[in-house]
């Protein structure tokens, strides 16, 4: 559909990886190379008023075709890649008519993505694939989104016999590091609500994620020579590894599914004289969630009882929260998703989603924002691949959820 696998792979191959705790914003320039292609595309389909800002946000507007009341919808996508993998040199590779057996992704590495390890391929049979060179991640996170939005304005350009209302497109910076719509102007962008195209197989639609926190911790100890450290040592890696052990096993991530919560030490470094720990904190549940926290906040007032006051500096911090709370209050949103997925032949699969989108934050801004789903795999590794024909139907739900969205 409109150059829709041309699209995707003209974007991958442009490094965009995002980075946490930088000073400016976007966190990395090289989002902007990206930002820039975009804003010729768009203007090239022949979208309206694009704009690239000076916070990195790409938007534009597609005007209705038809005399209607209909609210204005927006469609979004984020530019940037994981920190968890390197975007640099990305060489996707497209693999026609999948027969769901081992994929030699990088023969002097020996690196193989087997359905054995990722039983999601055996799926995929008979269906073109995109992967990597096993090197790097792929990008469908979410370029794939982006490619889906892109085409079908471009598809609903061409065919203006395909009613429509008032339609807002916004590609933005630093999603993968929590800072995706920091500075978005959700008036400014018009619309009374919109969908991220940002999610994962083909089926999902979310509008349920967890609440978020972050929590750092820098730890202060005393460095004495381990011969005569008695009384005198306070190691601050060993009072970091008393520290982990308060928090619960059991809440650990890897031990976790479905709607269940959890802890989760991201990293942690240091030495005798210093170190740091930095958590995420998750539940889609309010009241587990303000207990996580208390938990963590606990942990820290044991540890400086123990070792001394100032031992263990903690800063916590929500990051988003469940964005269902908002969105029910529209059910007409997910009502015309659901129509455009039954139309294109998927019954719904709404489930509960382990992590958030823009649409959390954005939700809480004041535009109800659920998520579509992209054919995107095995994001922020090596191992990402991209089902094409599950990025075609979900450029189809785009196109779909803007003609229904006139009645």
């Amino acid at each position: 559909m409109f150059d829709l696998l041309e699209r995707f792979l003209r974007y991958v191959r442009i490094d965009t990886q995002s980075a946490a705790d930088a000073e400016t914003y976007p966190s990395t320039a090289k989002q902007l190379d990206l930002a820039r292609l975009l804003v010729e595309e768009l203007t090239e389909i022949g979208m309206k008023n694009v704009k690239l800002d000076e916070w990195g946000y790409v938007t534009a507007a597609l005007p209705a075709n038809i005399e209607t009341s209909a609210p204005v919808i927006g469609f979004l996508a984020h530019m940037d890649t994981s920190p968890a993998a390197s975007g640099e040199n990305v060489k996707p590779r497209v693999i026609d008519n999948y027969d769901g057996q081992d994929i030699l992704l990088n023969a002097e590495k020996n690196i193989v993505l087997s359905p054995r390890d990722f039983p999601s391929l055996l799926a995929q049979r008979g269906n073109r694939l995109v992967v990597t060179d096993g090197t790097t991640l792929l990008g469908a996170d979410d370029k794939a989104g982006i490619a889906a939005i892109v085409s079908a304005m471009a598809y609903l350009i061409a065919h203006p016999e395909v009613p429509h209302g008032e339609l807002r497109v916004g590609f933005t910076p630093d999603e993968e590091v929590g800072e995706g719509v920091k500075h978005f102007d959700v008036p400014a962008f018009g619309a009374e609500f919109a969908y991220t195209v940002d999610g994962g197989k083909a089926g999902e639609f979310s509008y349920e994620t967890f609440n978020a926190a972050a929590a750092k911790i820098v730890i202060n100890g005393r460095s004495v020579h381990p011969g005569s450290a008695k009384g005198r040592l306070k190691s601050a890696v060993q009072v970091a590894i008393d520290f982990h052990n308060l928090l619960p096993v059991f809440d650990r991530a890897e031990h976790t599914q479905g709607r269940e919560g959890f802890i989760h030490l991201i990293d942690m470094a240091g030495e005798a004289e210093s170190a740091h720990m930095n958590y995420i904190i998750r539940d889609h549940d309010e009241a587990a969630f303000a207990r996580r926290k208390q938990e963590v906040s606990q942990a820290a007032d044991f540890i400086n009882q123990r070792y001394g006051e100032g031992t263990l500096e903690l800063t916590l911090h929500d990051q988003y929260y469940n964005m269902r709370r908002m969105i029910e209050t529209r059910p007409e949103i997910i009502e015309i998703a659901r129509k455009a997925y039954r139309a294109v032949g998927y019954e719904p699969v709404e489930e509960a989603v382990r992590g958030g989108t823009d649409g959390s934050r954005l939700s809480f801004m004041g535009l109800p924002t659920p998520n579509i789903f992209t054919g995107g795999y095995n994001g922020h590794g090596r191992f990402e691949y991209l089902s094409v024909e599950e990025l075609e139907k979900a450029t189809e739900v785009v196109v779909l959820i803007s003609r229904l969205s006139v009645g």
